[in-house]
């Protein structure tokens, strides 16, 4: 394995997700065309990954996460949290020390899909 993978994200509705997405984590988009589904490319300068309409109406909230939730490393927590909020994303987690590691939380998007952030700092405690 290469450490390369390939995420999705699905939305209710797809431009607003692109909208965060883009302006939080400043990722571009481009509409894949001929698909039987709306679906839309995602690169990172990284992994790259997907964004499409939801399928299906997600589980009820008191079930839990059902997903394959990804966190992505940021230089600021406490900075690219105020960034989420100031766009539509919720707390899910608050920041907690990984001790020796790392500061964690856990945020939902517009769409109310879970993803994680993580500022390494072998300080954390």
């Amino acid at each position: 394995m290469n450490g390369h993978f390939y995420f999705e994200i699905q939305a209710d509705n797809t431009h607003r997700a692109i909208k965060f997405y883009k302006n939080v984590f400043g990722w571009k988009f481009s509409e894949a065309p001929g698909l039987p589904v709306e679906y839309w490319r995602i690169e990172t300068g990284g992994s790259r990954g997907g964004l499409l309409k939801r399928p299906a109406l997600p589980p009820p909230m008191e079930c839990g996460t059902n997903a394959f939730v990804c966190s992505l490393e940021v230089e600021n927590f406490d900075a690219m949290t105020q960034k989420i909020m100031k766009l539509g994303g919720t707390i899910a987690l608050p920041k907690f020390a990984v001790p020796g590691q790392c500061w964690q939380g856990y945020f939902l998007d517009t769409e109310g899909n879970t993803f994680g952030i993580f500022e390494v700092d072998e300080k954390a405690k």
